[in-house]
């Protein structure tokens, strides 16, 4: 992760900026995309941060996911667009 810190004049005040970029690590599958997490949100709604992995090339697929504590690898991905009835709850 790299790190800057930008001075910024505001009228009669000066703040100060971070800016922070983030090395994604590389898909060891495809060797072109980047791996990039997914957060979800658990039953009860509290948040779960990078419950999944999923390559940023479309023709690679390779995603792994974390679900009930169990390691799963290359699941079918969906679109999202998909038309889905109601979420049980």
């Amino acid at each position: 992760m790299l790190e800057s810190v930008a001075p910024v004049r505001t009228g009669a005040f000066q703040v100060e900026v971070v800016l922070v970029e983030t090395v994604l690590p590389k898909c060891q599958a495809c060797k072109k995309g980047d791996l990039v997490p997914l957060s979800d949100f658990g039953g009860q709604g509290a948040p779960i941060h990078y419950k999944a992995w999923v390559c940023t090339n479309p023709d690679c697929g390779f995603n792994i996911k974390i679900r009930n504590g169990d390691v799963y690898l290359n699941e079918p991905i969906a679109s999202g667009r998909e038309e889905r009835g109601p979420r049980a709850r």
